[in-house]
């Protein structure tokens, strides 16, 4: 045998081109074993197919969930401990805190079970199995129907199919679909609604860096929060009662602290929310013209008072501490999401698609009859959409989410119409104690003085950046009214809509009467009916953008027959996976792939509320008092993978080839935010806090050795 002498530098070569390519994919863990699972082996995988996805036995999709409706979480333990994002709970941590019991700023720590704080509405998800419907699901569609004809035909099919898997039951069934709507799964859930709140730390180490270092990496931030799952005495779901026990899962992860190292395997399984990686040319246009200039300024603005009320009240801090952050996250997203698209040439790489997809589709006379409307079709709704696309922004981010009266108020109509039919089919009582649990929700975390400041500059926003041809009359008629002082007009509004007081509401509901006139109400039904007559105009380009993607979707992948595609996210279970590994985010600059607590320390700014650090924890870094979580004097935060998450993820567990957990992913980075619609190989990166800061902080900062003791730790 001839022997091949490669020199160092080639070895190094290869084994960087090797080693760094992402892998784009958000795979369904169904087809594991088809699709991934020999690649994921040469990465480092150990563990079988079945071990990571079985319906029968036991494995890794057993101890994953989706904690509430839009995170991830694992099991940690054999008594239900489930492992998530502090962001991911942090609306749990504010509904519990109070200036007398600020758990936000000082962290939580059930010393023992009797102290673990209930949820209400609080659900987590366990997956049952999945399964492939599509041949059921498109059987007898046939082709040259009406896209709305379709879907209804398709909605039809998916409910009896939901109905006959969950049979007699108490599982949720849900079919969902892949590709456009070329492929359909159904997934069949069992729910939990007892979860309980375990611990959080401290606000300036799960928040650390909060707005400024969001979507960025260097990171140092402990990001995680515990809950508990409990059933009833016979281990089903159940609601809340004191009867309950712990779950006893069929799964939990062991956690490592052995710690990762570059090339290291690692994989995720989560909820991953939303991509749309086959997003045309013409969606990214809107996105960058209309869509993401929209949202962000008037998130800015939203922010802007909402800091202000939070700044000069502790009260106020507490209020809109979960609002803040969840409305903060976004007006970050779409900043470098549009910044991205236009570094990373998305907008190009895309029309050059399209140039190949319409070379190819025209060598044939078939493909031609297919596909040679979808790119006239998806380009003819956009062109309709864009005209209303403003307009509808607003809504959702000026009325909806930018004013809490108007909020309240929509929320409400279903009391308006029970009044109006006089509790026709309702419990009267029931339904009015019902309203009186949402009324007193409400107002726990409302600050008037903050809304009604939101409620002026929204309008003044809207008035001037809306076209008047969508305002509501009804809006127009009270801006000139008021001479456009919105200032008087909010004067008006909150002193006189029921919305604007809990005591008024509360005798609303102790005593019934028509609400119609309310002008909070009547403004709000405007903005909601003019919304509604936008969505019934472009209804068309609805069904001309839906039947284009579908049929480009579907074009494209028969195109190039060779490439595995992974289906855009949708809030399903998909696993991912990748290596440990650095990045090189611009040119001469380098990233390493871990930090530590030196670089917390880096980053301190006493007097400011994103960069405060504990004096528990500066005390600790002085010492050197990392107990077995440190390695050679260091104590490791966090480091990154190039695994593929977006949102929905937040909270997944970054698991070894052993099927240990060795980080909990939180993040992406800044300079691959464009990655949820073209991926970026070289970029892509996920932010995960290390097991180890993670045990340190349970253990060391908190004290939490009741925690510690039910915890699997391989060393």
């Amino acid at each position: 045998m001839k022997k091949i002498v490669l020199s160092f530098s080639l070895i190094s070569l290869l084994l960087t081109s090797f080693i760094a390519r992402a892998d784009e994919g958000m795979w369904l863990p169904l087809f594991v074993n088809r699709l991934n699972y020999e690649d994921m082996q040469k990465k480092g995988c150990r563990l079988s197919a079945e071990e990571i996805y079985s319906v029968n036995k036991s494995s890794l999709k057993d101890a994953i969930v989706m904690f509430g409706g839009g995170c991830t979480g694992e099991v940690i333990s054999d008594k239900g401990l489930i492992l998530t994002n502090h962001h991911c709970g942090l609306g749990q941590i504010q509904a519990h805190s109070s200036p007398e019991n600020d758990y936000l700023t000082n962290g939580f720590w059930a010393k023992n079970m009797a102290e673990e704080l209930p949820n209400a509405g609080l659900t987590v998800s366990f997956l049952i199995r999945i399964e492939d419907v599509t041949s059921k699901v498109l059987d007898g569609i046939k082709e040259g129907i009406s896209e709305s004809e379709r879907n209804k035909q398709i909605e039809e099919k998916c409910k009896a199919i939901e109905k006959e898997a969950k049979g007699d039951t108490h599982y949720k069934t849900q079919i969902s679909a892949f590709f456009g709507g070329n492929e359909f799964y159904l997934f069949v859930y069992e729910i939990y609604q007892d979860v309980r709140m375990v611990g959080a730390p401290p606000w300036y180490i799960g928040k650390f860096g909060a707005d400024t270092d969001n979507w960025m990496w260097p990171r140092h931030k402990g990001d995680f929060c515990l809950f508990r799952v409990y059933t009833a005495p016979d281990g089903k779901p159940a609601a809340y009662s004191k009867d309950n026990v712990p779950m006893k899962p069929k799964h939990h992860l062991p956690i490592s602290i052995k710690g990762v190292k570059q090339g290291d395997y690692a994989m995720i399984l989560g909820y991953p929310g939303r991509t749309e990686r086959h997003m045309t040319s013409f969606g990214v246009k809107m996105l960058l013209d209309k869509t993401a200039p929209t949202i962000v300024s008037v998130r800015t603005k939203i922010l802007e008072i909402m800091r202000q009320a939070m700044d000069e009240d502790d009260n106020v801090r507490i209020q809109y501490a979960s609002k803040q952050a969840r409305i903060s996250n976004y007006w970050k997203y779409y900043i470098g999401q549009a910044k991205q698209l236009k570094r990373n040439r998305v907008l190009e790489r895309k029309q050059e698609l399209e140039t190949k997809f319409d070379l190819w589709m025209r060598r044939e006379d078939d493909r031609i009859n297919e596909y040679g409307n979808c790119m006239r079709d998806i380009k003819s709704a956009y062109e309709i959409l864009e005209k209303y696309e403003v307009a509808t922004n607003y809504f959702n981010e000026a009325i909806y989410q930018g004013n809490e009266l108007l909020r309240f108020a929509l929320m409400s109509r279903r009391f308006q119409m029970a009044i109006e039919s006089n509790f026709e089919k309702l419990n009267r009582e029931t339904f009015l104690a019902e309203r009186k649990k949402e009324t007193e929700k409400f107002f726990k975390d409302y600050n008037l003085p903050a809304d009604k400041k939101l409620f002026i500059a929204m309008m003044d926003m809207y008035s001037k950046n809306v076209e008047e041809q969508f305002q509501p009359a009804y809006f127009i008629k009270m801006k000139k009214k008021y001479k456009g002082d919105f200032a008087k007009y909010a004067d008006y509004i909150y002193t006189e809509s029921v919305f604007a007081s809990n005591e008024k509401m509360m005798a609303l509901i102790e005593n019934p009467k028509s609400f119609s006139q309310d002008p909070g109400y009547l403004l709000m039904t405007a903005f909601v009916e003019s919304y509604q007559q936008a969505a019934q105009l472009s209804s068309e380009a609805d069904e001309l953008l839906n039947k284009g993607n579908r049929l480009f979707i579907k074009g494209i992948r028969e195109m190039m027959p060779d490439k595995k595609f992974a289906p855009d996210a949708n809030s399903t279970m998909r696993l991912t996976y990748g290596t440990v590994m650095d990045y090189y985010p611009a040119d001469a600059v380098h990233y390493d792939y871990f930090t530590t607590l030196k670089g917390v320390m880096e980053k301190e700014k006493p007097n400011d509320w994103e960069f405060h650090i504990g004096e528990k924890l500066k005390e600790l870094y002085a010492k050197k008092e990392y107990g077995r979580y440190g390695k050679d004097g260091e104590m490791y935060v966090n480091f990154i993978t190039n695994n593929d998450i977006t949102g929905g993820n937040s909270g997944s567990p970054v698991i070894d080839g052993d099927g240990n957990l060795i980080g909990l992913a939180f993040d992406g980075n800044w300079e691959a935010m464009s990655g949820d619609i073209e991926f970026e190989p070289k970029l892509q990166r996920t932010i995960c806090m290390d097991a180890r800061y993670l045990l340190f902080v349970i253990d060391k900062v908190a004290g939490a050795q009741n925690i510690i003791d039910e915890l699997d730790v391989v060393e």
